[in-house]
């Protein structure tokens, strides 16, 4: 019998999804088990990948880790191993830069089977009630904050991901070495932030983008949610007390968001013993059918873009696909070197203190750009 553990991150769309098309894989190959086991969203972001990576043979991934697996070969590298014509098809369907995202100097670290970015969702029976309209712009939506119906995700990571979601937005210069963006850019995009938040609830800071989506789908106090990394699982009859129905986010000066790419990325240790049996799971995985079918049907959100043109897929979750993916396409990618983690894993404080308590823009984004360069020359 060969055996294959992995670890993914313990909610519907990214658990449920792989133990189904683990189970259908060895349905088909008897003589292999594969138990699939989970961990939370934020031991997902913080966990050590080298660690996990001596322990499990199969790994979910975020792809700013493609940098340090690279660099300390802990993950197998995927160009060597998987047929060029079936790596040109996943690059030729990724969702915005989701393939593009695993790929750090040559090195194709993981196959995106989950494509997400922040993304916009509301309640559509409180809009047919006309308890709010949809924001267009970010002036709209503070005035809709104003209103006490906007609620999103301010915990650490969030906080640090939509303070460079404005900053992309915004253009000029991006992690170039020197600082993470433009002065006026940054400062303007934390005194953004802070007027926002100053109009919703405290429990933001407390919230991630799961939470969030718990909130709106079940509770009645608030109707809309600007940008929180998307979960189509909430899109489809059944799953929770109320519908959600996403959207494109709204306008900063005049240009819709430009969002930051999430998604998972499946990972073969390179410990893995048993190659050749866990690289033919990960094709099967990835596959433009099963991504629309199995990898869908049980909670999955899939990273193939033949899913999310797909008819049937959309019909099922309230279009959440197609009324999403210009968002994708258009989403920013992180940086991936190989200290990128350890300023994500502090800059996020820096942001969120700053949003609820407030103090200096300036301070705050000098002690970020401190953090930025000490990352630059972290090597393990």
């Amino acid at each position: 019998m060969v055996r294959l553990k992995g670890i993914t991150w313990g909610h519907s769309r990214g658990f449920t999804s792989v133990v189904a098309t683990a189970q259908r894989f060895v349905e088909r190959h008897p003589e292999v088990d594969i138990q699939w086991e989970k961990r939370s969203l934020q031991t997902f972001a913080d966990g050590d990948l080298a660690t996990l990576a001596q322990r499990y043979d199969l790994l979910v991934i975020d792809h700013p880790w493609a940098g340090f697996a690279a660099e300390k070969a802990i993950l197998l590298p995927l160009q060597q191993h998987l047929p060029p014509e079936f790596l040109a098809d996943q690059a030729a369907h990724s969702v915005g830069g989701s393939h593009e995202s695993y790929l750090f100097n040559g090195v194709q670290t993981a196959l995106a089977i989950d494509a997400a970015t922040p993304i916009a969702v509301y309640r559509p029976d409180h809009l047919a009630e006309e308890r709010f309209r949809l924001p267009e712009s970010w002036d709209d939506l503070v005035l809709l904050a104003k209103q006490g119906r906007v609620i999103y995700a301010g915990i650490p990571i969030n906080a640090l991901m939509d303070f460079l979601m404005l900053c992309a937005t915004r253009g000029g210069t991006w992690f170039n070495g020197e600082q993470i963006a433009d002065r006026e850019t940054a400062i303007e995009a934390l005194e953004a932030q802070r007027e926002l938040a100053s109009h919703c609830s405290e429990s933001i800071f407390n919230a991630d983008p799961i939470a969030i989506h718990e909130k709106l789908s079940s509770e009645d106090r608030w109707s809309y949610c600007p940008f929180a990394y998307g979960y189509s699982n909430y899109s489809r009859p059944g799953y929770a007390r109320y519908l959600l129905k996403a959207t494109d986010v709204v306008s900063y000066h005049g240009n819709p968001l430009k969002t930051v790419l999430g998604g998972t990325g499946l990972a073969i240790s390179a410990r893995c013993p048993h190659r050749d049996i866990a690289l033919e799971y990960a094709r099967f995985t990835a596959s433009a059918e099963v991504q629309k079918r199995l990898f869908f049907e049980n909670g999955g959100q899939p990273g193939h873009r033949a899913a999310w043109l797909d008819e049937e897929v959309n019909r099922r979750s309230q279009h959440f696909f197609a009324d999403t993916l210009a968002t994708l396409d258009r989403s920013a990618k992180r940086p991936r070197y190989n200290g990128f983690l350890n300023f994500q894993d502090h800059a996020g404080d820096l942001v969120r203190d700053y949003v609820m308590h407030g103090g200096s823009a300036q301070t705050t984004f000098e002690k970020m750009n401190q953090l930025y360069q000490k990352s630059l020359n972290i090597a393990e």
